[in-house]
């Protein structure tokens, strides 16, 4: 642009000069005109014509040369129109193509995670073919497993797990209770009993068991039902002679209904009184770790037929609240009522009988109650991962039949009671507290405290101590008890568990005093302070056969204070497989007290009564199936 204006500057400077140059030449041509016509012959060139002659001629070359200059202006500004076209199309395209490289571009990136999105995709798939892969291969492994080792049996809709264990256990006891592995406990005897001065040790599998879990979905219900015996009974030829022929029981056998937190059970169960793992849930008892079948002193329990209702309340995490009621048979046992004086004690009076003859009660062992209604229980239960509180109430109704007192008759040591000739009926309420304490302060260490306190409560308890005596009117009186357990149970090792327990049972001393004719000052009930102990510790009675003997000597007169059993134990799991079962040994050694109730006589060195000792040792081998 420059280099034009220059060339621009360079030609008006030369048109002047030649616009100049042209008037001086016309000026001077007229003025030699003036002074010279022409003639008709030659001019002569004067030197002022030449020179405008020359000046002209440069003129004309210098026109020229404009001429080509502006030629080649023009031309040249054609070509910069020219390059400035061809500049503004570069543009254009480098624009066009700078858009098409930046789309491109895009489009690489886009191709770039396109590839690498189908690259995850492929890989995923690899992944997901090789999880299928093993999915499949673990499906079909479970399934040969299900099928030819299933867990459960599967029978329309629903599922149902078999539940056995087989057991070879045994006992040997210092004092002979005539007894299998179970331990009554109330029956220790005394040194002047033949069994206080012999042992004995048996061997036993009837505690082996069978049953089954029989569980279904319904909907918003989630039935169950569960069965389960032993062969712990004995019919009327059962022995130990030579093929041991004990009889199949009845443990528990019971139905469940359960929708959201709400649930009932009907059946034989065991009682609510008897602590739970979880909440008020069947199959969660806590039972302590012994061989024995009636477990530990001081441990509350029943199995027998109820229908229980519960509700759960919040979640485990932050406390689980359950409340329970249930109603269970009833039953008055080992009642007792006795006097120093014969004969003081009535008879105007009935509450139970034995088993009719074809009746299905057992009609030649124990007696059963002719109840008013059942016993009642309540229980709250709370519940976090690591501790479990019990709390609950017992309710019963005692009832006997008699003959009420109207008078008496004559005087002195003649003197009698007046009876009714019409029998009525009168009913005492009975029952009491319990609670229990679990906690885990480590997977290594179990604690646990359970406590029952009430009246008529005895059958609740191990010891089966008595539940009521007898006023001198005949009618029912029940008997005050306390019953409890403490448990410490650690696990060195998965396989290992060490444990030991402390249980005590009490029944309250309860008597009356008889004020008509010859038993006039006789004390009757239960555990009257003039009861003759004196035979406690004398030497055994001649059993006169040699299959005789007794446990109940002569002049051991009072009932149970206390019995007390501290035991200590193990079991070892030798194999524990979800697959196998588990196979585990176990023993434990019990030391038993049992104290009488202080008498009139024979009490000398133990004022609080005398007391019968036995040492225990009971073991066991158990395979449960998985």
């Amino acid at each position: 642009m420059k280099r034009r204006a220059s060339l621009t500057a360079a030609l008006l400077a030369t048109a002047l000069l030649s616009n100049n140059i042209s008037g001086q030449a016309n000026t001077a041509a007229k003025s030699t005109a003036k002074k010279r016509r022409p003639a008709t012959r030659r001019k002569v060139e004067s030197s002022s014509e030449r020179q405008i002659r020359e000046l002209r001629e440069m003129m004309a070359a210098q026109q020229g040369q404009i001429d080509a200059l502006k030629s080649q202006l023009a031309t040249r500004d054609q070509q910069v129109t020219a390059a400035q076209a061809s500049a503004s199309d570069a543009q254009t395209q480098a624009a066009a193509a700078q858009a098409t490289t930046q789309q491109l571009s895009t489009q690489s990136a886009q191709t770039a995670a396109d590839v690498q999105q189908v690259k995850s995709s492929v890989a995923q798939l690899e992944t997901e073919q090789s999880t299928l892969t093993e999915t499949v291969v673990n499906n079909q492994a479970a399934v040969s497993e299900q099928i030819n080792s299933p867990a459960a049996i599967h029978y329309k809709g629903v599922t149902i797990t078999p539940v056995a264990f087989f057991a070879l256990e045994g006992v040997w006891r210092q004092r002979s209770l005539n007894s299998d592995i179970n331990t009554p406990f109330n029956s220790i005897p005394f040194p002047s009993a033949n069994e206080g001065h012999i042992s004995e040790f048996n061997f036993s599998g009837r505690q082996s068991r069978i049953g089954a879990l029989v569980q279904g979905n319904a909907g918003r219900f989630a039935l169950s039902g569960y069965i389960e015996a032993d062969f712990l009974s004995s019919g009327t030829t059962s022995n130990d002679n030579q093929s041991n022929s004990y009889t199949l029981r009845q443990r528990q056998f019971w139905g469940r209904a359960d929708v959201g937190g709400f649930a009932v059970t009907g059946g034989q169960m065991w009682s609510l009184v008897t602590e739970d793992g979880r909440s008020t849930d069947v199959r969660t008892e806590k039972l302590p770790n012994t061989v024995d079948p009636q477990y530990m002193v001081g441990f509350s329990w029943a199995r027998q037929p109820a229908i229980r209702l519960q509700q759960r309340f919040g979640d485990i995490r932050t406390g689980q609240i359950t409340a329970a009621m249930s109603l269970e048979n009833a039953q008055i046992t080992n009642f007792t009522a006795t006097s120093a004086t014969t004969g003081a004690v009535p008879t105007n009076f009935y509450f139970a009988g034995t088993g009719a003859n074809g009746g299905l009660f057992n009609a030649f062992n124990g007696t059963y109650a002719n109840n008013v209604a059942p016993d009642v229980i309540v229980k709250f239960a709370l519940d976090y991962p690591k501790a479990h509180f019990e709390l609950g109430g017992l309710a019963r109704f005692m009832r006997d039949r008699y003959f009420p007192i109207l008078g008496t008759t004559g005087t002195g040591s003649t003197a009698t009671y007046v009876l009714s000739t019409t029998a009525t009926n009168n009913t005492k309420a009975a029952g009491g507290a319990f609670l229990s304490a679990r906690v885990s302060p480590s997977k290594y260490v179990d604690l646990a405290v359970q406590m029952m306190a009430g009246d008529g409560t005895g059958r609740y308890g191990s010891a089966q101590l008595a539940d009521a005596t007898l006023r001198p009117d005949g009618t029912l009186e029940p008997i005050h008890n306390y019953h409890g357990l403490f448990s410490l149970e650690t696990h060195p090792t998965k396989n290992l568990d060490v444990y030991a327990y402390y249980g005590g049972e009490y029944a309250q001393r309860t008597y009356y005093r008889q004020t008509v004719g010859a038993f006039n000052g006789a004390l009757l009930g239960y555990g009257a302070p003039n009861l003759n102990n004196a035979g406690c510790y004398g030497l055994p009675a001649n059993p006169a056969s040699s299959t005789g003997g007794s446990d109940s000597p002569v002049n051991c007169n009072a009932p149970t204070r206390y019995i007390q059993e501290p035991m200590i134990g193990f079991t070892y799991r030798l194999v524990s497989s979800p697959k196998y079962g588990r196979l585990q040994y176990q023993a434990t050694y019990s030391y038993l007290q049992r104290n009488l109730w202080s008498g009139a006589t024979g009490t000398t060195g133990f004022p609080s009564g005398p007391r019968a000792l036995d040492n225990m040792i009971h073991t066991g081998m158990r395979y449960y199936i998985p």
